[in-house]
């Protein structure tokens, strides 16, 4: 077998949440019975206004080639919902509509970054932001965070983290993995720094935003000063339950919009036509249609915190959005459980795989070694039995 593959991929880390997911899989065709809380999916089925507006767009023959930045319509309704939800006033010049908003952050990173610009990523971040990071040339520079804190980075943070190679501050709030959850005057902190260096440019990934327990979201691009240097990055998967349609977006500086339009145009082309017609219907809905969603995932967040607060050794806060727990579980390094070593989380996630059949995350992968990350995008009795083999065998 050939193995001159380029360095770009050779030093490229493979997706730790989809390693997981996929490990899990292979243990399950194995016969073993997987509890899977490894992967950010709502377990939800599509809400049926939804399904009826795809059933709808292949009756009328959408099965063309779309426009490399997506349909017009769904780009007013993209700026309908950043009007109505962020009180973002975005023209359709500043939309593009990608294949996920993976691709929407690949898109502003080749776009925005030139070689060695540094990114400043507040840890733990999603797992995907420095890979695609280096792969732009970029240089991520990580700012360490703790449970202590929420997860949160302070003004003072970033204030002594910017350089002036800084180019870029990317973060999600709510965040993927920790659910911690930017509040107004924390923003109005960190754009209180940004202000004295208006060379830096903000990404948003505001992908969990309807998954807020504590209500008012806020994105940072609404704060005075950030609008021009902000660019807002969203989707459909985890609100819409829509993983596998694939729709993502920016609103963005248009001059940012146009950029990532052309890299698009080189790369995907625009994205599926019958997921965009789906996407119209779906930001055109009163988020009241995908509350129940909200609820459930609101409840769940309580029945796992109350569970795992009873196993020693999980430290734990409270995550105020998305469908994570991300427990400080640095208690079990050092320790022996099973004639098994556990020096750090990625040895303590693959001990609860093999000895628990529980598939978890590890927190290195999120830039914080002590934690690991638990989805409860899962029903209440599959948590139950998943912390039930946990609390069995630590």
């Amino acid at each position: 077998m050939r193995t001159d593959l380029s360095d770009r991929i050779n030093n490229m880390s493979t997706s730790a949440t989809l390693a997981m997911a996929a490990k899990a899989r292979e243990l399950r065709n194995e016969g073993k019975d997987i509890i899977g809380l490894s992967l950010g999916e709502p377990d939800f089925n599509i809400p049926e206004f939804i399904k009826t507006a795809a059933k709808q767009a292949i009756d009328d023959n959408f099965s063309s080639y779309t426009p490399v930045d997506g349909y017009g319509d769904l780009k007013t309704a993209i700026c309908h919902k950043f009007k109505r939800d962020n009180h973002l006033d975005y023209s359709p010049g500043q939309v593009v509509v990608s294949t996920g908003a993976k691709q929407s952050l690949f898109n502003v990173a080749m776009v925005v970054l030139n070689p060695e610009d540094e990114v400043i990523l507040p840890a733990p971040y999603w797992v995907s932001y420095s890979d695609i990071v280096k792969l732009a040339e970029g240089i991520p520079v990580e700012v360490s965070t703790s449970i202590d804190t929420d997860f949160k980075m302070t003004p003072g943070q970033l204030e002594k983290a910017i350089t002036p190679k800084t180019k870029m501050l990317w973060f999600s709030s709510p965040c993927n993995p920790s659910g911690s959850v930017y509040s107004r005057e924390e923003l109005e902190g960190l754009a209180h720094v940004l202000a004295k260096h208006p060379d830096i440019y903000v990404v948003s990934d505001e992908i969990y935003e309807h998954i807020n327990f504590v209500g008012g979201h806020v994105s940072i691009a609404a704060i005075d000063g950030m609008y021009e240097r902000t660019i807002t990055v969203n989707g459909v998967s985890k609100a819409f339950a829509m993983t596998g349609w694939r729709i993502g977006y920016i609103g963005a500086p248009e001059w940012i919009a146009k950029g990532c339009t052309k890299l698009q145009g080189q790369v995907t082309s625009g994205a599926n036509a019958i997921a965009q017609r789906s996407v119209i219907a779906a930001l055109e809905a009163p988020v009241s249609q995908i509350q129940y969603m909200i609820d459930e995932f609101h409840q769940r967040r309580d029945l796992v915190l109350q569970l795992l607060g009873e196993i020693e050794g999980f430290k734990l806060n409270v995550p105020e959005g998305a469908f994570y727990v991300f427990p400080d579980v640095s208690s079990f390094f050092g320790k022996t459980l099973n004639g098994v070593a556990i020096e750090n989380a990625s040895d303590f996630a693959l001990y609860l795989l093999e000895h628990a059949n529980v598939a978890t995350v590890t927190g290195e992968a999120f830039g914080n070694p002590g934690c690991i990350r638990i989805s409860y995008a899962a029903s209440e009795e599959e948590l139950k039995e998943a912390i039930s083999r946990i609390a069995a065998v630590v």
